[in-house]
């Protein structure tokens, strides 16, 4: 029997790519397998150690406290779970698609003594294993990009959160400055699959992940996308002359 016609409604992109988008998932996911032991040390090389600064500005702005529950979805390695407890939060469970990661995560945890309110469940960010109306504030740090239909994603998120409820989005996006954005394009395209051979040994991966940015929708465009969602008050800020930017939204 022959394959069923692919179409445009059958279709994603995976970088630069058009993908059956039935096999997106499955792609991200073992670029993120082959990733996971080197993945939060080539953050730190890949962006001179800039990341941090923007996941504490995430934290800042989220603002936890003893008596908040979040849910940290695509943050298998534990960079925005260990941050909201280390500041005061009160749980987190951390969802990820990928089990490689998740696995770092704990391993990390555990190093630190984080034993406690810390929960780690495989998901998709797009079917999330997570009772309607029922966690206080909702991360996504650098994985919404990865996800096959962010829309999807994005209802997920407000399915999730209670009334009043915060959403919080860091990822990469546009950059705002002309000269900044060529220097980007050549540090992306050039130097990142470079590193991505050479300390993870895998240069395909961080060739995509170079691509999946250019992909993303610009900052205005992915506000409109949070707002179709019935989500409220959204803005955004940029860091890093748009290299990266917080999306805040909330439940109401």
């Amino acid at each position: 029997m022959a394959n069923p016609e692919v179409t445009p409604e059958t279709t994603t992109h995976f970088g630069f790519k058009t993908v059956n988008a039935d096999d997106k998932s499955g792609m991200v996911r073992g670029v993120f397998d082959s990733v996971a032991p080197k993945y939060d040390l080539m953050n730190d090389l890949m962006s001179a150690g800039v990341h941090r600064l923007w996941k504490n500005t995430l934290i800042n702005q989220l603002r936890p406290r003893a008596n908040m529950t979040l849910l940290d979805v695509g943050g298998g390695t534990g960079d925005i779970a260990l941050r909201f407890l280390k500041n005061g939060g009160g749980s987190v469970t951390v969802v990820d698609i990928n089990e490689e990661m998740l696995a770092v995560g704990r391993d990390r945890a555990i190093d630190r003594g984080v034993l406690d309110n810390i929960t780690w469940v495989p998901g998709d960010a797009e079917n999330l294993p997570i009772e309607d109306s029922s966690v206080d504030a909702f991360t996504i740090a650098f994985c919404i990009r990865n996800v096959t239909n962010p829309q999807r994603a994005l209802e997920e998120a407000r399915r999730v959160l209670k009334p009043g409820g915060r959403f919080l989005c860091l990822e990469f996006s546009t950059v705002a400055l002309p000269w900044l954005s060529k220097l980007y394009d050549a540090y992306s395209f050039n130097i990142l699959p470079t590193l991505g051979s050479s300390i993870a040994g895998d240069a395909d991966a961080y060739q995509y992940l170079a691509e999946s940015i250019r992909q993303f929708p610009a900052q205005k465009d992915f506000a409109a996308m949070i707002e179709r969602t019935g989500l409220g008050n959204v803005t955004y800020q940029n860091l890093s002359g748009g290299i990266a930017a917080i999306h805040s939204a909330w439940r109401i």
